[in-house]
């Protein structure tokens, strides 16, 4: 399942709505649960500047209460980290043997 990040802000919602540019829904070419749990997550209409957005919002609003019997298992959406964890630092082990022939190191043809 795509993640768009926390819908609740701007940057998720404008995720979403650069992922739905090029695409009618979620997954595949029609309304399924996948759809239904980000409309659920998203929680209320975006801005009318989330144009894509806007549009596969009031698409799937229309269904109504039929959003249940939409086809598929509807997912759970994890939630966005508030901040993302730094990365751990590389080990960076300078005995590989360097597949490339790297010029930093001089070679001994003796």
């Amino acid at each position: 399942m795509v993640t768009f990040g926390n819908l609740k802000q701007a940057a998720g919602v404008k995720a979403l709505n650069d992922f739905l540019a090029e695409r009618s829904y979620i997954e595949g070419f029609s309304a399924s649960q996948s759809d239904v749990a980000v409309f659920e997550a998203l929680g209320s209409a975006p801005a009318a500047s989330f144009h894509h957005a806007l549009r596969w919002y009031n698409q799937i609003a229309s269904y109504g209460s039929d959003k249940t019997a939409l086809p598929g298992v509807k997912p759970t959406l994890e939630a966005a980290p508030a901040a993302a964890p730094a990365a751990a630092p590389a080990n960076d082990d300078d005995d590989d043997v360097d597949l490339f022939g790297s010029d930093d190191e001089e070679v001994s043809h003796r």
